[in-house]
């Protein structure tokens, strides 16, 4: 198979900057069609996860914002790499982060505060996301017949974070859409923290080495953690099994349906998917380790037992 084609984006398109989020990132459009780019400044592989992440959730047919690679220039001089994706809420409407959402069932919510909310409890987001309707029918064309409203969807969300390793699901990276008659919940959108992308390629190559139990891929992803809390009771957030464990919970039908997908998925089909990242993006050593991850991580949610 090819390479993922990588898309120019010159940064004198540009008509405005976006400042939600910590990366650089900028508007442009291209045609009738308004774009984001956001850039991999520091290196660290965000472009590249992005990218899998997309392609993962295409797999399962779970909603998500389609990412392509991109590099940034001006001219013929090459800047640096990134990612861009389409705007998921063109006016009229809008996209409501998870922060502003949950203000609607906690006034005293801290939408400034990203990390280590306590507020960002399973239950206070089972509310929230309640309270909105379903993605667009435009992004629901692939999901199980018995995901229907937004909880069924939201749980795939938190299932794809187990998945992938992303503990980034803080409540500005996920949110609704809102138009003049609906609030839906928006597709799942900003995963470049996910796979993790920002190890040395030296400790990649020792974890898929070594003898000592404690230094493992395995004994790597049982210690990744969610953005959620069980409780405000909490001091530490889930991890993120927990965290799929408790929204499953709050839709086992739907759950179940998302975990055969993921049984679905053979390891040929993901294995396509990180070849295509070119080169000189991700080397070997990082890509026998991201389907090392991947694997490990799909074995141990397929053995959760999922119960009401």
């Amino acid at each position: 198979m090819p390479e993922f084609e990588v898309r120019k984006v010159d940064r004198s398109y540009a008509q405005s900057v976006e400042t939600v989020g910590s990366k650089p990132k900028f508007w442009f459009r291209d045609g009738r069609r308004r774009y984001l780019f956001k850039a991999d400044d520091r290196g660290t592989g965000e472009d590249w996860a992005e990218k899998i992440v997309c392609e993962l959730c295409e797999l399962i047919g779970l909603p998500h914002v389609e990412y392509e690679l991109a590099s940034e220039v001006e001219g013929e001089h090459y800047i640096r790499p990134g990612v861009v994706c389409e705007n998921m809420s063109p006016s009229p409407a809008e996209l409501v982060l998870g922060n502003d959402l949950m203000l609607a069932i906690d006034p005293e919510y801290p939408v400034q505060q990203r990390f280590k909310v306590r507020q960002h409890s399973v239950q206070n987001v089972r509310e929230t996301v309640l309270n909105l309707e379903a993605p667009d029918p435009i992004w629901m064309s692939r999901v199980p017949v018995d995901v229907k409203s937004a909880m069924d969807v939201f749980v795939g969300y938190i299932m794809l974070d187990a998945w992938v390793a992303n503990q980034d699901r803080h409540h500005e990276n996920w949110g609704a859409i809102r138009d003049t008659n609906t609030t839906r919940l928006a597709p799942t959108f900003d995963h470049g923290a996910a796979l993790a992308r920002n190890l040395l390629d030296s400790e990649r190559q020792e974890r898929l080495s070594t003898s000592d139990g404690n230094r493992t891929v395995a004994a790597f992803v049982r210690k990744g953690r969610s953005a959620f809390y069980g409780s405000l009771d909490h001091r530490r957030s889930l991890e993120l099994s927990e965290a799929f464990l408790a929204f499953a919970r709050c839709a086992p039908v739907a759950a179940a349906a998302w975990l055969d997908r993921l049984r679905a998925v053979g390891s040929e089909s993901v294995q396509m998917i990180v070849d295509r990242i070119p080169g000189v993006r991700m080397s070997e050593i990082c890509k026998l380790f991201t389907l090392e991850l991947l694997r490990t991580n799909q074995k141990r949610l397929l053995d959760l037992k999922v119960t009401e």
